[in-house]
């Protein structure tokens, strides 16, 4: 075992080093933002029509995991913010093995994400500009993105602060006004009470198994959460920032999630056929704002381009932290005068641009296969977390327990419900025929990167020696 956590990190992490560009302003909404993606205004119409009303619980149930895998997350990086966050951290905790494994398998799902998110906006956009080509304008924003990158830490946090900012109004603006309308207070709308969360079927129409089916449709949807604490460590108080981020998580999802779609299936039947197809636009169209569809276009456009934003600067902090530790090109590891790893930053961007181009020419074979290849990353990342987090905490009460700022709750009891939760879930997940293309497919994924991983670790022994290509003894 390494004599300090100084010295286990010097052996992981080049000299390079990120500048602290972030501001607490821009931590707090990227921790804000970070859980409103598209997903949650044009994605929960399949998870409403496939359980009902009772998606409430679905939606509480991946919230409750979330909450428990980011209080141990935050645990870990308010104790040593790094770069690579779980990553780094699973790679002193479970071995180089573990931290080369996840490390690349998030950023493999990040750059699919480039690419789902570029293409998502390109349909928005030629709707309004038809003349101009859909691949044109993944480019455009692509590029805008890329540059915003390459510029400095500080340009996209500034980018970020106003798209998280527009997307925290909209669906604060979007709560008040459908609770207005549930309450009957608008003009020309009534009371509706529990009408539509008892009736059509009752509350869970489908049956109590129902919600496991939904929470596969949720579950994802919260992939994103943990990009604070990778952003930390480019801040003038990342411990401050993790832990303001991590203990407010929990109202983050109880507002933003359970209580934008408590108002959907409060105010309309959860059958409707415009629920299912776009709920908001539907509770929009409902309360008689006026060209609600453009509305959502426009909230729906700021969501994917932040999305796009963060994916781009969360993979690319992945690569530079995998550089740093050996397990990616050096050339990852290495900061430009503005403190930018631009071939971090370039590497991402050119295999989401590959994505996309699949995306275009064979968006039913390569490009599905992509996209079920990393459909489950977010179940593996978060089990790894908790796992890495059993055996970080008893290394820090060890070695360094004035680190423990922020600390798991009923440790390790919680800890172990998690992972209970992640396996019950992966289990669920081959009970349907979606669930079970995704799981093979990540699973396939993750076994070929972990062959990876054995065969660089087994290069480096024989390089350097046993002694120092062995995985970290914790």
């Amino acid at each position: 075992m390494h004599s300090s956590m100084e010295t286990d990190a010097a052996v992981h992490e080049s000299g390079d080093r990120l500048k602290a560009g972030l501001k607490n302003r821009h931590l707090s909404m990227i921790a804000i933002g970070g859980v409103i993606g598209a997903g949650l205004f044009v994605g929960s119409g399949a998870g409403i029509a496939a359980t009902g009303p009772g998606i409430l619980l679905s939606y509480a149930l991946a919230g409750l995991l979330v909450v428990l895998v980011m209080r141990m997350l935050g645990e870990m990086a308010a104790a040593d913010p790094r770069s690579g966050s779980f990553s780094a951290y699973a790679d002193r905790a479970l071995g180089r093995w573990a931290g080369f494994t996840i490390g690349w398998l998030y950023w493999f799902f990040w750059v699919v994400v480039l690419a789902v998110e570029a293409t998502a906006g390109a349909v928005i956009l030629n709707g309004w500009l038809p003349a101009v080509p859909q691949w044109a304008f993944a480019l455009l924003v692509m590029a805008v993105l890329t540059a915003t990158n390459l510029f400095s830490v500080a340009s996209y946090g500034e980018f970020e602060f106003w798209f998280a900012g527009i997307k925290v109004v909209a669906i604060v603006a979007f709560i008040a006004v459908g609770a207005l309308a549930v309450f009957g207070l608008l003009p020309g709308t009534h009371a509706v009470g529990t009408d539509n969360l008892a009736g059509h079927g009752g509350f869970l129409p489908h049956g109590a198994g129902a919600v496991f089916t939904g929470m596969l449709t949720v579950v994802f949807a919260f992939m994103g959460s943990e990009i604070v604490t990778l952003a930390a460590g480019e801040s003038a108080d990342p411990q401050g920032a993790v832990s303001k981020a991590t203990n407010s998580v929990i109202w983050r999802i109880g507002v933003f999630y359970l209580g934008s779609i408590l108002v959907v299936v409060t105010l309309l039947p959860w059958d409707a056929a415009s629920v299912r197809s776009s709920p908001y636009v539907a509770v929009l169209q409902h309360v008689g704002i006026p060209g609600a569809a453009q509305v959502m276009n426009v909230i729906v456009l700021t969501a994917v381009l932040s999305c796009l934003n963060s994916g781009l600067y969360t993979a690319s902090r992945m690569a530079f932290s995998l550089g740093g530790r050996g397990d990616a090109p050096a050339a990852f590891a290495r900061v430009t005068g503005r403190g930018v790893p631009r071939a971090a930053i370039l590497a991402s961007v050119v295999f989401g641009f590959v994505a996309v181009f699949f995306d275009y020419t064979s968006p039913t074979t390569v490009f599905r296969f992509l996209l079920n290849s990393s459909g489950a990353v977010a179940l593996f990342v978060w089990l790894v977390i908790c796992c890495s987090q059993l055996r970080m905490r008893r290394i820090l009460e060890r070695e360094s327990p004035e680190r423990l700022t922020v600390r798991m709750w009923w440790y390790p009891y919680l800890t172990w419900f998690a992972i209970g939760l992640i396996a019950f879930v992966v289990a669920y997940m081959f009970t349907t025929h979606d669930g079970r293309v995704q799981m093979v497919l990540s699973l396939v994924a993750a076994g070929v990167v972990l062959v990876a991983a054995r065969v660089v670790q087994a290069r480096r022994t024989r390089a350097h020696g046993a002694g120092e290509a062995a995985p970290v003894d914790m």
